[in-house]
Formats: structure tokens, sequence, C-alpha cells
């Protein structure tokens, strides 16, 4: 079942990436920290029905316990937001999601694990597929600046503080994913379930912190119910946790990897819904990713 699951979290947060674009104003510094505000909204509301419904005893302890994955994480995301701000997501989401090859060179290092050719091959070729739409995505962008005689918005305009969001946050992120892997797979620190709760409490309580220092310290104004794309964003992203931390669990080394390909499938929604067009080359290692991720769908049934 770990496939299922990272492919479900796949497409949920290439979906959110969407969102998480359309819902970033570049003329607005406090755009990330609304992002944030609302997704930990979301997360909140989300632990506390499912801790309800499933009659879990939360431990308390578990926060404390799980704080330095969701510290990672949760830093990682916040320069991801920020980084949304100046960087075109074609470009910031392949960059980021790099992370995925980082976990798992971190994991074949520190960890034995035995993987079969067909599970090699798989990672592999998503992680040049990643790797490279990023580079054609970049390309692309590039010739778009160049032949374009108008003004270009800031949020899609590259320079030093741009590409360098998207690094960071490839290699926090993918410091987070390894120390996940630790705490659920590797040495069973902790059960899927109060992993996904701590993580979502303590996004909530970020939230509220940045929200106090929105509303009191810089004095702005924030109305959830107006920001409709960061909202969608903010659903989506918590429909990917809860189906991550059971894919992390059973088979972390495959699943990161794996999990990082939803930037081809945000390139793949922004071409559908936004009405973009990619190239045949572009098509064509979109092609050989989704054969990655089938070879590994392959080797998880045999």
């Amino acid at each position: 079942m770990w496939f299922i699951f990272a492919l479900i979290t796949a497409l949920a947060w290439g979906a959110a990436d969407l969102f998480y674009k359309k819902g970033t104003d570049s003329n607005d510094k406090f755009s990330h920290i609304k992002i944030v505000i609302i997704v930990g909204l979301v997360m909140g509301i989300h632990g506390t029905a499912y801790m309800f419904i499933q009659g879990i005893a939360f431990d308390p302890i578990d926060l404390i316990r799980y704080f330095p994955v969701s510290a990672l994480y949760i830093l990682s995301m916040a320069i991801g937001y920020i980084g949304l701000r100046y960087l075109d997501l074609s470009i910031a989401s392949p960059v980021q999601n790099s992370s995925g090859a980082v976990t798992a060179i971190l994991l074949f290092i520190f960890f034995t694990h035995e993987l079969g050719i067909v599970e090699i091959l798989g990672v592999a070729i998503i992680t040049l597929g990643v790797i490279g739409i990023a580079i054609l995505e970049k390309n692309a962008e590039h010739a778009a600046l160049r032949a374009s005689s108008t003004q270009i918005d800031k949020k899609y305009q590259i320079g030093f503080m741009a590409i360098l969001f998207p690094i960071l946050y490839c290699i926090i992120d993918g410091l987070g994913t390894f120390a996940d892997a630790i705490y659920l797979d590797e040495l069973s620190l902790i059960s899927e379930d109060s992993a996904l709760l701590a993580y979502e409490f303590t996004f909530f309580f970020c939230a509220v912190l940045s929200f106090v220092y929105l509303k009191f310290v810089k004095k702005q104004q924030l109305n959830v119910f107006k920001e409709r794309d960061k909202g969608c964003a903010a659903i989506l992203e918590t429909t990917g946790q809860f189906f991550y931390v059971f894919a992390m669990s059973n088979n972390a080394i495959i699943a990161a990897p794996l999990i990082a390909s939803y930037s081809i499938f945000s390139i793949i929604l922004a071409r559908i819904f936004l009405k973009e067009r990619l190239s045949k080359i572009q098509y064509a290692v979109i092609v050989v990713v989704i054969i990655g991720i089938a070879l590994l769908g392959i080797a998880d049934e045999l």
C-alpha cells in the first residue's frame, strides 16, 4: 500500500503547488506568513477531527519527540513559500523536489538496504527526470524572458535570491525527510498517527504565533475566507501529509524519490488548467518519469 499512498501524496502536493503559486502575491511581503497561517489552521482542524474520530489518545510528549522533524519540514516550507514570490513554479518546484534524491542517498549511506534492479532503475529514472524537467523549464523561462518586450512580473524574475530559496528548501526538506525515515521506518521511534498529529499540531502552533505577529506586530489584516487559493492549497497540502506518513513508514528509501516527483504532476496540471504548452522533449521527459513510477509500482508487486 505504500506505493498507492506515495502516489496520492504526489498528486495532492502537485495540485497544491498550483494553488500556492496562484495565492502568492509578489507585492505582498507578508504573503508567505499568510500561507503558513492558513495551512496551519487547516492542519490543526484536520488533526483535531482525526484524533477524535479515530479515538486516538495523543501524548503531548510526541510533540517534543517529533519536533526535530516538524521543525525541518516547517522551516523548509516557509522558505519555499518565500521563494514563490520570486521564482516561477516551473523552476522552483523541480529544484525543490530534488530533495527526494538527497533523502535516498542519505538513507543508502547510513542504513543497510537491499534494493532490486527494478527499484534502483525506477529511482534513478525519476530522479534524473525531475532534474531534466527542471533544466528544460529553466531554459524555456530564459527564452521567454529574452523574447518578451513587456515588463515581467517580479515573481517570475530569476536572480541569486530567487534560486537560493529552492536550493535551501531542497537541502532542509531532504534532511527532514531523512529524519522522518529514521523516525517512521528505520528505527520506528513513533507511530504513523502520532507523527501525523504531532506535525499538524506543531504547524498549528506556528500558525497561531504567525497570526499574532501579523495581526498585532505588523498590523496586517487577514480574512481567511477571501483567500480561496491559499485555502485550496492548504487542504491539498494536508491531504498529502495524511498519506505521506503512511508511505514513509513502510518503504522510505523508495517512497521519498517517488513523492518528490510531484513536481511533474504540478507541471502537468499547470498545462491542463492554465492552458500552457509543453514541448515535445518536455512530454518525453514526463513520460520517462511516469515509466519510472510504473517500475516502482511493479517492484512493489514482485
